[in-house]
């Protein structure tokens, strides 16, 4: 294992920014697989996932289980600033790295990190981001991609989660990791691993045991997977239905993501701040799948609380 710093930039204030990569295999073979992990400051479970990946993978080298040729790279964290202070996005100024690739040498701070980020991702075969949501809340485990004629749906079958979803890019979807990636020849994949910025160890475990039986499915490393995984269901995200609240209030969440639910359940309730009267039950209007549940203790009107995937 090679530990380097990847990109640095001083402070008046605090220690300097630093973002760290580890690299494991053959130094001068081919850029087979980056993973990136946290990239706003509340990503603790996706930071988790590659923390373990790391040592996972030290211990898989030492054993030489790692194919000849073959070079990994893994960035944990790309943003500790946001993390040590709790801020889901820069400090500064509240902009969002993963909404500035490929990146600005010469441009504003995030769009320099971005850009440094983006010069050593360049050139891997395959590459995986720990993503979340823009939305709090709980996901079934799932690989996404962004349909720009590149996605590779085959390929993101073999990580073995339950589903592989994808959706048509907006203008704004421009400046993400995932889709410069594709565009860059790198088949790119976005792993939302259930949570955020709660602590969910085996939940991580399962993740790392999934890029692994990706990586030896694709030929990365000779370690077998104890497990077959699921056979992934394909999802188009355009077929999710929403269900958004009518009013804001208490949230009390009844049903989570991963629940199977029957036209007609209850799945949370809406209470009234100041009275405690329930002044909406959100019910289930089909029989399917949670496939996202919001998590918060509060809710506003409008607001997307569950996605659920339609059984029929």
């Amino acid at each position: 294992m090679i530990r380097e710093i990847l990109y640095k930039i001083p402070s008046a204030y605090r220690d300097e920014f630093r973002i760290h990569g580890f690299h494991f295999g053959d130094e001068s073979g081919e850029k087979s697989i980056a993973i990136v992990g946290a990239m706003r400051g509340d990503e603790i479970q996706q930071q988790c996932i590659c923390a373990r990946l790391v040592n996972v993978l030290e211990r898989i080298e030492r054993k030489g289980q790692i194919t000849p040729g073959c070079r990994i790279t893994v960035i944990p964290s790309c943003n500790p600033f946001s993390m040590n202070v709790k801020r889901r996005f820069w400090p500064m100024d509240n902009t969002d790295i993963n909404r500035m690739f490929p990146g600005y040498d010469k441009g504003e701070t995030t769009q320099q990190i971005a850009g440094a980020i983006f010069k050593q991702l360049e050139g891997y075969k395959y590459g995986i981001q720990m993503a979340s949501f823009y939305i709090p809340g709980e996901f079934v485990p799932h690989i996404r991609m962004l349909q720009t004629g590149y996605e590779d749906v085959e390929g993101a079958k073999l990580f073995g989660f339950p589903y592989v979803s994808v959706r048509k890019p907006l203008p704004f979807d421009t400046t993400l990791l995932n889709y410069n990636w594709q565009l860059w020849n790198t088949k790119a994949y976005s792993i939302y691993a259930g949570l955020t910025d709660v602590l969910d160890v085996p939940g991580a475990a399962v993740v790392v045991e999934n890029i692994l039986r990706f990586m030896y499915r694709t030929g990365i490393i000779t370690l077998e997977p104890l497990k077959d995984g699921f056979s992934s269901t394909f999802i188009d995200e355009k077929n999710l239905i929403n269900i958004k609240s009518q009013v804001a209030g208490i949230y009390e969440k009844i049903r989570g993501a991963g629940e199977v639910v029957s036209q007609g359940d209850i799945i949370a309730c809406i209470i009234d701040p100041l009275r405690g009267d329930i002044i909406e039950e959100v019910k289930s209007p089909v029989y399917g799948e949670i496939f996202f549940a919001h998590n918060q203790p509060l809710v506003l009107q409008s607001a997307t609380i569950f996605r659920i995937h339609s059984r029929g």
